[in-house]
């Protein structure tokens, strides 16, 4: 009677407005049940997931047009769903004992020497970057040297620190298929003063957004094989970086996700540089506290900087 009582009430033409909140309510809170055949239709959904919200004001305004006072009580729900979702992320952050800046340089970077320094002023103790090439790598090396004297490289990745690092090694990542060359990953241990902690840098495969969705098999494939070092990892402390390739929800992830625990504050839209829409440079964390992230301006790459603060204790 009452469903029947309030139907009667609603002129047709707010039934779309309404639909679409109660759409949009649904995206938020079922994101996980979205399938991802075809086109990792879940994945791309997840990757944009915050953005979602946009629809909340627009909707609002469409029925302050129409004169609905449903259509603005059915922008209640979408509301409340994003701040269940996100709302955690503006909460100040608490203290930290160790910061790192990563950062997607581009091997293309025109100026790698300019990029070193935009990271150096972050006065990080920890400096970690993907796409190093050669020819850039003396260029950071030059810039970093007096503070950060010690440094870890294993293909296109490095980490340069400014205190001792130990048991470094390369991280297979390597999807089926890709070269031999091909290597993104490494692992060491660092001396903090506040005790050891391991530290991943990583470069996962990139996705491409086409006609038939998104194409992230190798991507996945990647994350699992880092998902599976990472649970052999003896280490108490541990840090993931680098660009995945993919934001904390996106369930291709999962296997390195479900280990590790993502920032507690900052949105940190890291790519593209020129128009942020999407974290997928990440500071993540075992047996520590990843606090913050925050980016910094542009540098020569189309991503990013990308700052975490971690608590040790």
């Amino acid at each position: 009677m009452v469903v029947t009582a309030i139907h009667r009430r609603v002129r047709r033409r707010e039934y779309w407005p309404i639909g679409c909140a109660v759409t949009v309510t649904a995206l938020l809170t079922l994101h996980s049940l979205v399938p991802n055949r075809p086109g990792r239709l879940g994945s791309a959904l997840e990757t944009f997931l915050p953005w979602l919200g946009v629809a909340v004001p627009l909707l609002a305004c469409l029925a302050l047009v129409l004169r609905s006072v449903w259509g603005l009580v059915a922008c209640l729900p979408p509301t409340l769903a994003w701040l269940w979702l996100f709302a955690g992320l503006w909460v100040p952050p608490g203290p930290y004992d160790l910061s790192i800046v990563q950062h997607n340089v581009a091997d293309d970077n025109t100026d790698p020497a300019g990029t070193a320094r935009v990271l150096l002023a972050t006065r990080a103790e920890l400096v970690a970057v993907e796409e190093l090439t050669p020819a850039a790598r003396p260029s950071y090396e030059d810039v970093l040297r007096a503070t950060h004297p010690h440094r870890a490289v294993r293909g296109t990745v490095g980490l340069w620190s400014a205190y001792p690092l130990s048991d470094v090694r390369a991280v297979d990542i390597r999807p089926a298929g890709f070269p031999d060359g091909w290597q993104r990953g490494l692992r060491a241990t660092v001396a903090a003063p506040d005790g050891e902690i391991a530290v991943y840098v990583v470069h996962l495969p990139s996705i491409r957004l086409g006609a038939g969705g998104f194409a992230s098999a190798a991507r996945d494939e990647s994350a699992a094989l880092l998902g599976t070092r990472i649970a052999a990892e003896p280490a108490d402390r541990l840090l993931v970086v680098g660009d995945f390739n993919g934001t904390v929800r996106d369930r291709g992830l999962d296997p390195v996700i479900s280990q590790l625990t993502a920032p507690g504050s900052g949105f940190a839209f890291s790519w593209p540089a020129s128009l942020p829409v999407a974290r997928i440079d990440q500071v993540l964390g075992r047996g520590v506290e990843v606090t913050e992230v925050s980016t910094l301006e542009a540098t020569g790459s189309d991503h990013l900087p990308v700052v975490g603060r971690v608590r040790l204790g």
